[in-house]
């Protein structure tokens, strides 16, 4: 029950992020935007390390394997950069199902063929139902 609260509240978390992020960049630029969030974002890792995980070394970083996997930051200035761009455009409400949908369909092919290390669950109808009936539900909501 966790996990489910801990998503909702990420969810609402990145809607309101994404909102943000679009208005700063409105009197101001993309990437100055970017580059504050995160620059903000990095500080407040810092701070939340120190006082919590102080005694861990940067340097376990050194030993992560594939070192593929320590390009999150990187995805996350084109995160960034690419949900301030699909607000602008799309608005918020249509930005998020849209962004949703896509993290739902590339989640379950990266749980279907094992990818990046996740362990490999398999293809189920059910789940690919659902994925189709969430894709029908952002067509409903663009239907006018």
């Amino acid at each position: 029950m966790l996990g489910f609260i801990i998503a909702l509240v990420s969810g609402a978390l990145m809607s309101i992020q994404g909102v943000f992020n679009t208005e700063v960049t409105k009197q101001s630029s993309t990437w100055t935007t970017s580059t504050f969030v995160q620059a903000t974002g990095f500080l407040a890792c810092l701070i939340i390390w120190f006082v919590t995980e102080k005694d861990q070394s940067f340097t376990m970083l050194l030993k992560v394997s594939p070192k593929y996997l320590l390009l999150g930051g990187m995805i996350g200035a084109a995160i960034t950069f690419t949900v301030i761009k699909s607000i602008e455009s799309l608005g918020p409400a249509q930005s998020a199902m849209l962004i949703v949908a896509s993290q739902s369909v590339i989640s379950y092919l990266i749980e279907v063929f094992g990818l990046f290390g996740v362990e490999k669950t398999g293809f189920a109808w059910i789940k690919l139902l659902g994925v189709v009936l969430f894709v029908a539900g952002l067509l409903i909501f663009k239907w006018k």
